[in-house]
């Protein structure tokens, strides 16, 4: 008889439908994008969950359109193992606060998430959200995924030193720049940066995302797998300790680089030497008490 696998929360997957024309980004002309430019919904992602001990997730937004929010919103309503949805709204725009007030009538909104690392100024989030809007944020207990890389980091600490009490979590450990190798321009700016915000009680991270920042002889699981994200492993869990790591997949983004086995294998391996409460807590529990999901016993989503 096959081990049951530990129970498991993903606090970050996607479902998209590019017919729906507001992923902008999914471009088939992109060579690298080919494998994942296609429709991806509840039904593909079903089996996973199954076979790895997921009771919920959480489904992030790939859009920057409200009307995709409503499309995930829809989404939620039908299938009981979506625990939250992260939607998306314009931070900048007054007219988002009515939005945000509509969609809080909808209990599995959890928080929201602009597309900062796709906007051309790295220090728009530090100057342009409006007061009122992020005041309706806090207001209404949601949470704020930030989407970024190293160089949003100084900025995103100054939006935070403005906004102290909104839980915020950084997606994808601010994506480590591992391609280009820990003697790039980044690596600085990535250790520091982190460290800052991780000096902030309200901030947590993300693993997640990083087979997809990897070399390909990296992504193939493994020890080069575990050689390549060790030292950002180690950084993470010294800044922000167990307590405050939550553990997703990134699906299907996740597929450009490996597959959810894999994945799972390689947060396990570096995950190993913590206790069995510790590995609970990246896996589950964390992200059950960060985006208030209920925590059922059941291990089928």
């Amino acid at each position: 008889m096959a081990p049951i696998p530990p129970r498991r929360i993903d606090a970050h997957q996607h479902f998209w439908r590019p017919a729906r024309g507001d992923y902008h980004w999914l471009r088939p002309d992109v060579a690298a994008l080919a494998p994942i430019c296609r429709d991806f919904d509840p039904a593909d992602l079903h089996p996973l969950l199954s076979a790895h001990g997921v009771v919920q997730t959480v489904l992030v937004q790939a859009a920057d359109s409200e009307a995709e929010t409503d499309f995930l919103l829809s989404l939620a309503e039908a299938h009981s193992f979506i625990g939250g949805v992260v939607g998306w709204v314009d931070l900048g725009r007054i007219e988002s606060v009515a939005t945000l007030e509509r969609w809080a009538a909808h209990p599995r909104l959890k928080g929201v998430r602009p597309m900062l690392q796709d906007l051309p100024d790295a220090d728009w989030i530090a100057r342009a959200p409006h007061p009122e809007v992020m005041r309706t944020l806090v207001r209404l207990g949601l949470r704020f995924d930030a989407l970024v890389q190293p160089w949003h980091l100084q900025p995103l600490l100054r939006f935070l030193h403005d906004w102290p009490e909104l839980p915020v979590v950084v997606d994808h450990a601010a994506k480590p720049q591992l391609a280009q190798g820990w003697s790039g321009d980044w690596a600085v700016a990535w250790r520091s940066g982190l460290a800052a915000l991780a000096a902030l009680p309200g901030v947590h991270c993300k693993l997640s995302g990083l087979l997809t920042e990897a070399t390909d002889p990296a992504r193939a699981g493994g020890p080069p797998s575990i050689a390549a994200l060790q030292p950002v492993w180690d950084t993470l869990l010294a800044l922000f300790g167990p307590q405050r790591l939550l553990w997703g997949s990134d699906w299907p983004v996740l597929n450009l680089a490996a597959d959810y086995a894999r994945w799972i294998d390689v947060s396990e391996t570096l995950m190993q030497p913590l206790g069995e409460a510790e590995r609970d807590a990246i896996r589950c529990t964390n992200a059950a008490r960060f985006y208030g999901l209920f925590l059922p016993d059941t291990r089928t989503p």
